[in-house]
């Protein structure tokens, strides 16, 4: 028995979102989620980027 599985499951869901939190407050919360999203991606591309520079200079300190 999945969870959401009919349309009418979202549909009340959604509704009882907005009464909870309120119609004005969902859309801040979306904005906000959305650049937190966007910053953890770019730290994580920034890091994969990094990765092989990092194990370069750990190769060369070890050699020393």
């Amino acid at each position: 028995m999945p969870f959401l599985r009919e349309p009418s499951h979202i549909l009340l869901l959604l509704i009882v979102v907005t009464v909870l939190f309120g119609a004005k407050r969902l859309p801040d919360s979306a904005r906000s989620l959305g650049r937190s999203m966007r910053i953890f991606k770019s730290e994580m591309k920034e890091m994969k980027s990094d990765e092989p520079e990092v194990k370069g200079k750990s190769e060369d300190s070890s050699e020393k």
